[in-house]
């Protein structure tokens, strides 16, 4: 539809993910005609297979200080919570270096305040959301657990430990006994816990992101199953999106599609340093235990969360690209570490998945104006905490789309901030 049939162009947001589709959201609440556009169905992509943690206290970045030493066993182990696949090495050198330098301890907190601001909020602003589409028994605010098998790991987290309670991050520290009685499910095996308790989860995250699409459309919005070739451009602006289908002219283009926002984005004269971290999971149906909550490891990198069609096993990061085929030996670790916390574990119907969690080198979304077109937007790069950070940044941008001022500083997120 354009401006030639009596209404308004539309603003069209470039990827269906929980990212988009909250973007899409927040817009229709602003009174704007909007066309979602997606090569494939809402939520088949990295939404489809994260592990369902909205959490507002993940302030500490994959970078932390002393990264550049473990680069090594990144290479030489590729089973490890964090693993580099050798022959990708070149492609991803200028990501690499760009990540070690952002693991310098003063780099480290600055994108821990940043990171802050944007988390602080992040779950309420699911809330008008979920009312709408009539999901609000979707999301569960149980909090959740870091758990450490050794006095080791606890004791070299203490510096995170200690950066999380500078930026004000609700935890509790629990002895072994105090991790049992919270968590009964879980093996005698550890011997500390932190509990944070402004963390929730949601049930289902790839039906989580189908309800909020239907919820769209029940309100008005559209989408369309395109693929997207290329912009047209007037007046220092996005005038309309091309796509296999034909062309919409445009108000206002979103560039939302996570891994694959690095191709929409060169379109725009825009490339910023976007790569993935390859995430694995398993989703057991019938797993034998009933866990209360959502439990994590720093240890081992990876998370256990009960959902309605049963435990989700997710986690790790493997530094590969999208064009490698997925390396399915991280997932029989994950079933691995999962069965030494829960002894006995049910394999049967088992699903496994990898996904591609669009990363930025400072751990830090690009939330922003596209520098040479005053009507293109940017919303990707959210590595771990895309569900997080889903509403939180549609809010954003449909308040910059707006006009408004967000009442924090945007600078950390913008898209030439290298």
């Amino acid at each position: 539809m354009s401006a030639a049939d009596g209404k308004s162009a539309p603003v069209v947001v470039v990827g269906a993910g929980i990212v988009g589709v909250c973007t899409a959201l927040y817009l229709l609440r602003e009174g704007r005609r909007v066309v979602l556009m997606d090569r494939g169905e809402p939520g088949e992509g990295t939404s489809f297979g994260n592990g369902s943690i909205i959490t507002e206290e993940a302030v500490v970045p994959v970078q932390t200080p002393g990264i550049l030493w473990k680069v090594p066993k990144m290479m030489l182990d590729p089973l490890g919570p964090l693993a580099l696949r050798w022959q990708y090495l070149p492609r991803l050198a200028p990501w690499l270096i760009r990540f070690i330098g952002a693991s310098r301890p003063q780099r480290v907190e600055e994108i821990s305040i940043a990171l802050r601001a944007l988390l602080r909020g992040a779950t309420a602003a699911y809330d008008p959301l979920v009312k709408a589409a009539g999901i609000q028994d979707m999301i569960k605010r149980s909090g959740w657990v870091s758990v450490y098998e050794t006095d080791a790991g606890f004791r070299g987290y203490q510096p995170m430990l200690e950066l999380q309670r500078r930026r004000g991050v609700k935890l509790e520290v629990l002895s072994a006994p105090e991790l049992r009685q919270l968590e009964p499910a879980l093996a005698p095996i550890f011997k500390h816990g932190v509990f944070y308790p402004d963390v929730s989860y949601t049930v289902d995250n790839f039906r989580f992101v189908q309800e909020l699409a239907a919820a769209f459309v029940g309100l008005g919005g559209i989408i369309r199953r395109e693929t997207v070739s290329g912009f047209e451009r007037a007046d220092g602006g996005v005038s309309a999106v091309l796509t296999d289908q034909g062309r919409t002219a445009c108000e206002a283009v979103v560039i939302a599609a996570g891994a694959w926002s690095k191709t929409l984005t060169a379109m725009l004269d825009c490339r910023p340093p976007l790569d993935t971290e390859r995430g694995y999971h398993l989703t057991l149906p019938s797993p034998g235990v009933s866990p209360r909550l959502p439990v994590y490891s720093t240890e081992r990198g990876f998370v256990c969360t009960p959902l309605e069609n049963g435990l989700r096993v997710a986690g790790t990061v493997e530094l590969g690209g999208l064009d490698k085929a997925p390396d399915w030996r991280r997932a029989e670790v994950l079933f691995e570490n999962a069965s030494r916390w829960y002894p006995g574990l049910d394999r049967k119907d088992e699903t496994k998945w990898m996904g591609y969690r669009p990363s930025m080198p400072d751990s830090l979304p690009v939330i922003d104006r596209a520098p040479h077109h005053h009507n293109a937007y940017l919303a990707f790069g959210h590595g771990h905490c895309g569900l997080s950070l889903a509403a939180r940044t549609g809010e954003l941008i449909a308040g910059m789309i707006a006009g408004r001022e967000s009442g924090i500083d945007m600078a950390p997120y913008r898209a030439d901030r290298f």
